[in-house]
């Protein structure tokens, strides 16, 4: 049984990955910044005859990181499959922008997805086998107002996968990013969803699939890129966006 761990894992596009991760075979560490949150997805993966183990750290942080995927390895075994999912959003104008807020938005979805795959690369080295799957935004390839912090960190993110795939493609290791698009059911979503330029019903109307994304259509293509299926591709950005970026 492969191994994989998913961070930002309690709720949303993490939490769909974990159980359908969980659903295709696999053992499932779920990582949060909160390990308590985490353990209603868990109870749920073992309800399906899952495995699964709650996992608790700050991903920008190293040492709360190596800790938690210590704790991942001992439970399940080496870890073969990495979901980088967490992170945060902001909303702030450029000129209203702090170097604190910058920063925090750098380390979290920039640093925390570097800290992460460093520390389960040598598992995955070691298999002569791996997946990376590293969930960026369609804000990162357009471009959004008053998110300049938060589009240009998960462009760093889309820029390092392709980096990635690059270094680690010798070893069996393919990486691969989806940027989600108009994706409804997460924290993020809901939270700011005052704060949509275009409001919903016009982004409905203007999507060529006529609906707004849901945490399983991420999974799914999180699923197909672990997979034997996609071992011929890596260093590429699966949009899954309902059709709001083409290439």
């Amino acid at each position: 049984m492969k191994t994989a761990i998913v961070t930002g894992a309690a709720a949303g596009i993490g939490a769909a990955c974990a159980k359908r991760l969980a659903a295709d075979g696999l053992a499932v560490g779920v990582l949060d910044l909160d390990e308590a949150r985490c353990a209603a997805i868990v109870d749920a993966i073992r309800a399906d005859g899952g495995t699964a183990v709650a996992l608790g750290a700050d991903i920008s942080k190293r040492a709360q990181v190596r800790e938690a995927v210590a704790n991942c390895r001992e439970a399940l075994g080496p870890v073969t499959v990495l979901v980088n999912n967490a992170a945060v959003t902001d909303f702030t104008p450029f000129d209203e922008v702090t170097d604190e807020l910058w920063d925090h938005v750098y380390a979290v979805n920039v640093r925390g997805t570097f800290v992460v795959t460093q520390e389960v690369l040598p598992d995955m080295r070691a298999a002569g086998w791996g997946r990376i799957i590293n969930i960026s935004s369609s804000g990162a390839q357009t471009g959004n107002p008053g998110m300049a912090a938060y589009s240009s960190s998960k462009g760093a993110v889309i820029t390092l996968t392709r980096s990635l795939a690059q270094e680690l493609g010798p070893f069996g290791i393919t990486v691969n990013n989806i940027p989600p698009g108009s994706i409804m059911g997460t924290i993020m979503a809901e939270e700011n969803r005052s704060r949509f330029v275009i409001p919903v019903d016009t982004l409905i109307a203007n999507m060529p699939v006529r609906r707004l994304g849901e945490p399983d259509d991420i999974a799914g293509a999180c699923s197909w890129l672990c997979q034997e299926a996609s071992s011929y591709i890596t260093g590429q950005s699966i949009g899954v966006n309902g059709g709001r970026v083409v290439s």
